[in-house]
């Protein structure tokens, strides 16, 4: 049977189709790790998650994208049209941006409002003039560009066709603290992994403390204490998922996991000169062992 029989073949149907193809593969050309961890998630689950992710990649590249030949003004001007497009499609359903259209079918289904679309666009809009951050534009920023989105995907893990009449009613209350600190401790990891980037490509210093140029092992470790006690706290919540979810979002948690053991046992001054990266093989390890039962990993 050739891929066309696959597609819907209502109007309206078809044009979703189209849509959320199109944010899988703004996140297929992006992520590498997360393309890894979102395979292990089941549909629906992994479709709708991709539609959130394809949202974020955008609003990221809007504000970051260095070649895109724009100026702050523009980036702001394109980001606050993203924006109220994106908040016009959660009442319409409709949207002519393929991603915008594919995410509102899903935050629309998964009652994803605007409590949570307004503060992850006004954390991209912060990146546009905040050059440094103390901790309280931090925490501020962390939770409107990485929490936010953790709790738009709890939304869709709590409302699977697997997740049970319990999970489906309290598990968003329950489970919302645990998908908030895994959030913060993807982006608190980015924070490091990309610092030389960050610093030397977008004249950014998300650290709070740290000077430009450079980083001691003591900030390091106190930065990655931080990510661990977040990675820690996320673990219950991650356990209590449904099957439909759990092994794809720990696949995701341990491979941060793993780039945060990396980043320990590198020196400061090279993390404050370049990328560091978890090598492909471990990668497919960290995924493969999410695959074992639970007693059998170690």
């Amino acid at each position: 049977m050739s891929a066309a029989a696959h597609v819907p073949e209502g109007g309206a149907q078809r044009y979703g189709h189209a849509a959320a193809t199109a944010a899988a593969t703004v996140v297929g050309e992006y992520s590498t790790s997360f393309a890894r961890a979102c395979r292990l998630l089941r549909e629906p689950v992994r479709g709708h998650v991709r539609t959130v992710y394809g949202l974020v990649r955008i609003a990221d590249e809007i504000v970051d994208a260095a070649d895109l030949d724009l100026s702050d003004e523009q980036r702001a001007a394109y980001l606050d049209a993203l924006e109220a497009d994106t908040i016009a499609a959660l009442d319409t359903g409709f949207s002519t941006n393929l991603v915008v259209h594919a995410f509102a079918a899903t935050a629309r289904e998964h009652d994803i409002g605007p409590d949570l679309v307004h503060p992850f666009f006004a954390s991209m809009r912060t990146d546009l003039h905040a050059a440094r951050h103390d901790e309280a534009s931090l925490d501020a920023y962390v939770y409107g560009s990485a929490e936010v989105v953790g709790l738009m995907c709890l939304r869709v893990f709590v409302g699977a066709p697997d997740a049970g009449p319990e999970l489906a009613a309290h598990g968003y209350e329950r489970l919302a603290p645990g998908a908030r600190r895994l959030g913060a401790a993807f982006q608190k990891v980015n924070f490091l992994r990309d610092l030389a980037a960050d610093q030397d490509q977008l004249g950014r210093q998300y650290l709070p403390g740290t000077a430009f140029g450079t980083l001691t092992d003591a900030q390091r470790d106190a930065a990655l204490d931080d990510i661990d006690a977040d990675l820690a706290a996320a673990a219950p919540a991650i356990a209590a998922l449904p099957r439909s979810s759990r092994r794809g979002v720990r696949a995701a948690h341990d491979l941060f996991s793993a780039l945060s053991a990396r980043l320990r046992a590198t020196p400061a001054e090279r993390i404050a000169r370049e990328r560091v990266r978890v090598p492909a093989p471990t990668k497919a390890l960290v995924v493969a062992r999410t695959l074992l039962p639970a007693g059998w990993r170690s």
